[in-house]
């Protein structure tokens, strides 16, 4: 597959988009790749096309923000810290790239996404003035109402279309850790991939995803692991997606 750099990933943000997931198993990855090889890029960062990321969600100590999409609220809004494992910053503390961003779901179903580089996962606790400026022209909460919930960890693959009007994203090897209740799951397994677009122009991963028979599934990384991780939090419109979930693990298993 055709390499595209970071730097000409940049024409291809789509920070203002709309999003369509799917679940599978590692055993539909390698023939998503191969038929997408002639149609699409892979994004390479110093000769590396898998990536590594690390995400921290915040929430109110009522998890409002779970509860929200829980309850199928169209409009809402996510808090997240994400590093970039591997690409370089010379302003984050450990050396890998960090954002704050926040992420706004409206009624149409679009996601638009804002964000800013930010030194270390933890400026939320300790906010710096840039930090807190974003936080109030950006989100509903400020910086003392929210708390860290959810750690995610993952794998990445991007795939860039050809024609360079969508972007793809295959996430792999999930692990969950819950701030609150120490509870650990992995899903190693289990494959998030998300296609991204300005709007419902023609994408020849749908075709392919078809094909293979992976339907559109709306999915959160971040509500799925707090259902896994948090026994005591409301979960009952989350229960038919677990269960899929597992039928889709059971059934790699068996393979």
């Amino acid at each position: 597959m055709s390499p595209i750099s970071l730097s000409e990933m940049e024409a291809v943000k789509l920070m203002n988009r709309l999003d369509t997931k799917y679940v599978t198993s590692m055993a539909h990855v390698r023939q998503v790749l191969l038929l997408a090889t002639d149609q699409y890029f892979v994004q390479e960062i110093e000769g590396k096309r898998i990536a590594a990321y690390d995400t921290l969600y915040y929430d109110t100590p009522a998890l409002e923000m779970y509860i929200e999409h829980h309850n199928r609220r169209l409009v809402r809004q996510k808090v997240r810290i994400r590093t970039y494992v591997g690409s370089p910053s010379h302003l984050s503390e450990t050396g890998d790239l960090t954002f704050l961003e926040i992420k706004n779901k409206n009624n149409r179903g679009r996601t638009k996404k804002k964000r800013i580089e930010v030194r270390s996962q933890d400026v939320i606790a300790s906010p710096s003035d840039s930090v807190n400026a974003f936080m109030q022209k950006r989100c509903r909460y400020s910086c003392e109402q929210l708390m860290p919930q959810l750690r995610t960890a993952f794998r990445r693959i991007t795939l860039v279309s050809k024609q360079k009007n969508e972007r793809l994203t295959i996430d792999f090897t999930l692990h969950w850790s819950n701030i609150r209740t120490g509870i650990e799951v992995q899903l190693e397994p289990l494959v998030i991939i998300e296609l991204k677009r300005n709007g419902l122009t023609y994408s020849p991963m749908t075709d392919i995803l078809r094909q293979l028979r992976i339907k559109p599934m709306k999915i959160s990384k971040y509500c799925i692991g707090t259902a896994l991780t948090n026994p005591d939090v409301k979960q009952n419109r989350f229960k038919q997606k677990i269960r899929k979930i597992q039928r889709i693990l059971a059934h790699e298993d068996a393979n």
